[in-house]
């Protein structure tokens, strides 16, 4: 019944959604495939010990990206983002991520911070901004012209959490302030802070209790209690301070798991998210600056109070996967982007399946979704209440339109969906952003596939939605995994977010296939208009889309690489310094995505050439060199 309602409710709007890309499925063998999964951990997870040499691509970017600084502790979040990037009205941008140089134990962890004056990014960092070793910082504006950053302090088990604070953006020595827990619960950790009121002068704060499983222990009944609390004076003082909130203590939650929330804030209206795949999906608003609080159960776990240290057996059902992220707009209304995935327990362990793929989005005022095992179904199959380009925006595209999704199926350990780690924003025009990190057909290095940005847009708060575009899609990000997307929550033009840029898919610090290595912080400045909101024609290939040939000079065998943007046919000639064809690699009718065409350098004299690739209309020469 509640699906034919919300058939009802968007039969208004059907004829203003556009036509997207195909989507892909993964066969059901494979998103029948369930792995364990892991509570969030503040430490490291049989972390890779083998060490790759440093990559900048910094000059093969477009205007619209520059990287801000490097990092080799490679876990930004467990699921959710944190607030790490600004922008200001005189147009600087403030930015941080979570900084490592040193595997494994990387006792140099803490804060990166890189600053944006309006015409040029600083040096990249070099050192963390705290004395002591932390992690996972949040950032907000605060004061007139100030900015304060958050971060778990992990020197001990009983640290809390360290501010750091300056009353003058991007310049000036950074003020400690350290802040604890209860008393006996002083560890703290994954903290989320924003700033609103006048001025952004006050601060809102919801760190985590620190787990069992994290050297802490169960406080007022839940295994980690996200307490909340408010400064209006730089963190001198807090009223409330700690408070564990009625409607999320544990009448509701058994455990909560680090980096499964977020908080923003808008003058004073303020709001918070909670859940993962084995909690209630939970909004917390307030409208008067935190004072008072008003709670909305987004989506009902079927499992209510399911307590991870204490597992019983499940049918597998589908779920949120823990990232999502919320932006509120003029009107105060609350807009949630989130992962959904698909979840079951045998009893002692808990698993997820990698390649169950779909981004949710749900504002205030919209229905909300049941228990029912199936309500979060993205494949809209038996009682899925969800409805496509309405409350599921996100999936995976079948970029060259050959009806399968041509993936490995081995993916990077983030426990979320392939269409995962979303970052919303809402402008003062009511335009929606979301951006996430999908995994990507045709894009592998042989043994995982890598997950690029990919971004849509409503131009009318979330009522239809434009078309997709990937965002990394360049040949540039080739050989990219690109993760962790946060979105800045002011713009002009533009929408600002930063990444995290590996030449590896998944994570060192949790064992993965990665090893330890450059991770580049990348900043990026994506026009409004970049999104579409209808069908746009596009070109076949663009310079960009065409590599440059590897190995460059070469005698044997090299390739070249070319992302097509549509199906085409696609040829290559080899010219010399004559103009004369000398060489030609027909490639015949080609799909879209990623195609290789090799030149055989041993049939070639050596000296300087130029390959023309031509994919229908559109043609790009670029030169080489024969040893």
């Amino acid at each position: 019944m509640k699906r034919i309602l919300l058939f009802a409710l968007v039969l208004g709007f059907a004829l203003g959604t556009f036509a997207q890309q195909n989507r892909a499925i993964a066969p059901k063998q494979l998103r029948n495939k369930a792995v364990p999964d892991v509570r969030a951990t503040e430490g490291t997870m049989n972390q890779s010990n083998q060490v790759i040499p440093g990559n900048n691509k910094n000059a093969l970017f477009t205007p619209e990206e520059e990287d801000m600084g490097n990092t080799w502790y490679d876990l930004q979040s467990n699921t959710s983002m944190q607030n790490r990037i600004h922008f200001y009205d005189d147009g600087t941008i403030g930015g941080t991520f979570t900084f490592g140089l040193v595997p494994t134990a990387y006792t140099d962890r803490g804060t990166g911070y890189n600053y944006y004056d309006g015409s040029a990014w600083g040096p990249a960092p070099t050192a963390r901004i705290e004395d002591d070793r932390t992690g996972w910082p949040a950032y907000a504006p605060w004061g007139e012209n100030g900015e304060i950053i958050v971060a778990h302090w992990s020197e001990a088990a009983t640290d809390g959490l360290m501010f750091s604070s300056r009353t003058e953006k991007g310049t000036g020595e950074w003020q400690p302030l350290p802040y604890f827990g209860p008393v006996g619960y002083e560890g703290l950790l994954w903290p989320r802070m924003t700033t609103g009121g006048v001025d952004n002068s006050v601060i809102h704060l919801i760190p985590l209790t620190r787990p069992v499983g994290n050297g802490g222990a169960i406080y007022e009944g839940i295994d980690g209690a996200l307490l909340y609390s408010r400064s209006s004076d730089g963190g001198a003082t807090w009223d409330p301070e700690n408070v564990l909130l009625d409607e999320i203590n544990a009448d509701y939650f058994k455990a909560i798991s680090g980096d499964t929330y977020e908080i923003q804030a808008r003058g004073d209206v303020v709001a918070f998210t909670i859940g993962d795949s084995w909690t209630d999906f939970v909004l917390m608003k307030s409208t008067d600056g935190g004072d008072s609080w008003e709670k909305t159960v987004i989506w009902e776990n079927p499992y209510p109070l399911f307590d991870p240290a204490a597992p019983f057996a499940t049918d597998t059902f589908y779920c949120i996967d823990g990232s999502k992220h919320l932006s509120i707009d003029m009107n105060g209304t609350v807009h949630v982007a989130f992962g959904i995935n698909r979840a079951i327990s045998d009893g002692a362990t808990l698993s997820w399946f990698p390649l169950v793929d779909g981004l949710g989005y749900w504002k205030e005022g919209r229905p909300t979704f049941s228990n029912d095992v199936h309500s979060l179904n993205p494949y809209l199959e038996n009682n899925s209440e969800l409805v496509e380009d309405y409350s599921l925006i996100g999936w995976a595209q079948d970029i060259n339109n050959n009806g399968t999704w041509d993936i490995l199926g081995e993916v990077g350990l983030y426990y979320v969906s392939p269409s995962g780690q979303p970052t919303i924003y809402v402008d003062d025009n009511n335009q929606v952003f979301v951006v996430w990190a999908g995994l990507t057909e045709t894009f592998n290095n042989g043994l995982q596939d890598y997950r690029h940005l990919w971004g849509r847009s409503s131009p009318n708060g979330g009522e239809w939605w434009g078309g997709f575009v990937d965002l990394t899609g360049d040949l540039v990000h080739i050989f990219d995994e690109c993760v962790f997307p946060n979105m800045a929550q002011n713009s002009d033009d533009y929408v600002y977010l930063n990444y995290q840029r590996d030449t590896e898919p998944g994570l060192s610090i949790r064992g993965d296939l990665d090893p330890a290595g450059d991770n580049n912080i990348t900043f990026m400045k994506i026009s409004k208009a970049e999104f579409p909101v209808g069908i746009t024609e596009k070109p076949t290939i663009r310079d960009i889309d065409v590599a440059q040939n590897q190995p460059n000079p070469f005698s044997g065998t090299s390739s070249v690489y070319v992302n097509l943007l549509k199906a085409a046919n696609l040829s290559m000639d080899v010219t010399n310094m004559m103009g004369q064809v000398v060489y030609t690699v027909d490639a015949g009718r080609a799909t879209a995505g990623l195609n290789k065409m090799d030149i055989d350098g041993s049939q070639l004299s050596s000296g300087v050439y130029f390959y023309t690739v031509k994919a229908g209309e559109s043609v790009v020469t670029k030169k080489m060199i024969v040893e």
